[in-house]
């Protein structure tokens, strides 16, 4: 059964030598990795406003500075990570930068902060999807949390598929949502060029400035600026995604990489900048709470406030009920969800990686049945679907922990790279590349002022408001990175081969552990007569005298010739009764091997295996620890065993 539900959900599985099948093209990896960086448009502006009308609407003459700015820093770290796919093509992104220029502690900073904020792009990207459907739907409201783990778990499934596929699934809504911005952006404007200004349905809604907020001037006013642009950053998240990615890419891997970063930019600034500048030119005022607002029709304790772009949408195509405002609405709340599509490739890439580097478990680098990273995609949206139940899918709170992690790995990433550049120019003799090295280094350089700068801001601005949970998040991935790693390097040492070659032990006394007399006893001490030990013992903890009386008897009856061994156990402890005989045999022959044969029922039903083994499973969990002690186990089939599918080998499916 589980098989077969396995196979609904994931598909077939992919030979390993099919893996080039999965390299993806520009015009399919575009949506797979820029799906978030795309759709963070939809609520960047809003998050803007958001903290701009905390004071009123007295501030929003900050709002277009701010979504300048917010241009800008989307420009130059565009212009910054072309020169990293470039650069580094096999797909590390800033965690290889990082790791090659600056160090293995750098490498791991930048890998801590990656993984902290994919796990927020899932979290904020489907919270925000959902956001949306609610505009369209307020009475869904209530069914806030369980919408959104819906929509992990369905994110998670088809990316279970396989990269390719599940690009192809995604590729669709993203550029139905790239249109219907565009649309959106063009049709707005051309209504203002003929006077026929949009209004949004907040314009006449006055806002009551929160007790602190009101009258700001000085340095309190530029708190509250730099928190606003803080929060509109958020569109750049997801941008170093396709550095990460370039693996995936067809050849030429680095140029295509480098294109459909070019292209991604070009279009968020886009439909960033013309959705900024609408929600100004219609008056669209947005707050956390609708209670806030003056004027509110709808019943503020209840009932949410469309979001921004829904106002836009109702604004600019006639009202909630126009076909335009309900195919934004769709759209947007499908590429908010499946924008977490990003992270769903980010993630488990970049675990396969630092797996790989033996910093993160290893199963993490072993690729599941349709060739994508399962394990990492499992572990990814667990996490985020507890954040999500955890801040009850609220987009306002999930998002101050948010963009911390991706200024971190911008800033060290755009380091790493100036030093990549210097240690080029130390040997490039040639005019032409020191020229295009020189330019690439200028690039990189302010790329890392910058984002360096913005890093501050955002820490200083966001720390109270939850981005203090960014900030312990990060070391402890860091400390606990570092940590298995030095258990693997630890385990290497210890495993690695003594001088001189193999080693025969001197003499083998193998113990076959006796329940009673049966067919899998047998069997088993059939098994340890083949393989020719020194000494043989067949051992038995007496629990009752009637049971050691009866085996006795039977032992005698078949002539079994293995002398039978009996060890009283007075408190019943058939565990620690047979640990004790096999130390003082280990003790005995301390320089001797030990195998201890353990006859077992082979079942095929789960219930069956409640009933059986139990004593062995302990048994042998207990031995593991014994140096110098091997554990064979005998299974014995029963029956219902016979009922699992044969298990063919690949020549006799071809046939």
């Amino acid at each position: 059964m589980f098989e077969l539900l396995k196979r609904l959900l994931v598909g077939t599985p992919l030979r390993t030598d099919r893996l080039g099948e999965q390299l993806l093209s520009k015009r399919i990896a575009l949506p797979v990795f820029a799906s978030d960086p795309l759709s963070s448009v939809a609520y960047a502006t809003q998050e803007i406003l958001l903290v701009l009308t905390l004071g009123g609407l007295a501030y929003l003459y900050l709002a277009p500075w701010i979504g300048l700015a917010v241009i800008v820093l989307l420009a130059v770290v565009v212009l910054s990570y072309r020169q990293v796919v470039r650069a580094y093509p096999s797909g590390g992104g800033s965690y290889e930068v990082a790791t090659r220029n600056l160090g293995p502690s750098a490498g791991l900073v930048v890998a801590g902060a990656l993984l902290v904020d994919y796990i927020m792009t899932v979290a904020v990207s489907v919270a925000a999807g959902v956001d949306n459907i609610i505009s369209a739907f307020p009475d869904l409201n209530p069914w806030r949390v369980p919408i959104n783990l819906g929509f992990i778990a369905l994110l998670t499934a088809m990316n279970l598929r396989g990269v390719r596929e599940s690009g192809r699934i995604f590729a669709v809504p993203t550029y139905l949502f790239v249109l219907g911005v565009l649309v959106l952006v063009v049709t707005g404007f051309v209504r203002i060029a003929f006077g026929d200004t949009p209004l949004a349905e907040s314009a006449a809604w006055s806002v009551a400035p929160e007790p602190g907020h009101a009258n700001l001037t000085g340095l309190a006013l530029l708190f509250l600026a730099l928190r606003a642009f803080s929060s509109g950053c958020t569109a750049l998240t997801g941008a170093e995604a396709i550095s990460n990615g370039v693996p995936a890419f067809k050849a030429p891997k680095g140029e295509n990489a480098a294109r459909t970063m070019l292209a991604m930019g070009a279009l968020s600034i886009t439909m960033f900048g013309g959705i900024t500048a609408l929600a100004l030119i219609a008056k669209v005022h947005y707050v956390e709470n609708t209670c806030d607002l003056v004027g509110y029709p709808g019943d503020c304790a209840t009932s949410a406030q469309r979001t921004v772009i829904a106002q836009l949408a109702a604004a600019i195509f006639g009202g909630t009920s126009s076909p335009m405002f309900f195919y934004i609405q769709a759209v947007t709340a499908l590429i908010l969800i499946l924008a977490a599509n990003t992270a769903f490739n980010g993630f488990p890439l970049l675990g396969s990686i630092l797996a790989e580097h033996r910093y993160l478990p290893r199963q993490l680098h072993t690729r599941g049945d349709r060739l994508a990273f399962s394990n990492g995609i499992l572990l990814l949206a667990l996490v985020a679907g507890a954040l999500i139940y955890a801040y009850k899918g609220s987009v306002t709170s999930l998002i101050q922990l948010y963009i911390l992690g991706v200024f971190t790995s911008f800033t060290l990433s755009q380091t790493g790279m100036v030093r990549h550049w210097n240690r080029l120019l130390r040997t490039e003799r040639d005019p032409g590349r020191r020229r295009h090295m020189h330019r690439s280094r200028l690039i990189n350089a302010f790329g890392a002022v910058f984002t360096g700068l913005v890093l501050v801001i955002v820490t200083i601005t966001k720390f109270t408001h939850g981005a203090y949970l960014v900030v312990i998040a990060i070391p402890v991935l860091f400390a606990m990175m570092r940590a298995i790693r030095r258990h693997y390097d630890r385990v290497a040492t210890e495993l690695a081969p003594e001088p001189g070659g193999m080693v025969l032990p001197s003499r083998i006394h193998a113990v076959v552990l006796v329940s009673r007399l049966h067919r899998p006893t047998i069997r088993a001490l059939a098994y340890a007569r083949a393989t020719r030990p020194d000494t043989l013992t067949a051992l038995t903890v007496a629990i009752t005298p009637e049971e050691v009386r009866q085996l006795q008897t039977e032992w005698d009856e078949h002539d079994i010739r293995v002398p039978l061994t009996i060890v009283d156990s007075p408190y019943r402890d058939i565990t620690g009764s047979a640990l004790a005989f096999i130390d003082s045999l280990r003790k005995e022959h301390p320089r001797d091997l030990i195998i201890v044969y353990i006859p077992e029922y082979v079942v095929g039903r789960w219930w069956e295996h409640v009933l059986h083994n139990q004593s062995a499973l302990r048994l042998k969990a207990r031995l593991l620890y014994q140096r110098g002690v091997m554990v064979t186990s005998v299974p014995w089939q029963l029956e219902s065993s016979r009922s699992e599918p044969e298990i063919r080998t690949p020549a006799q499916v071809g046939r």
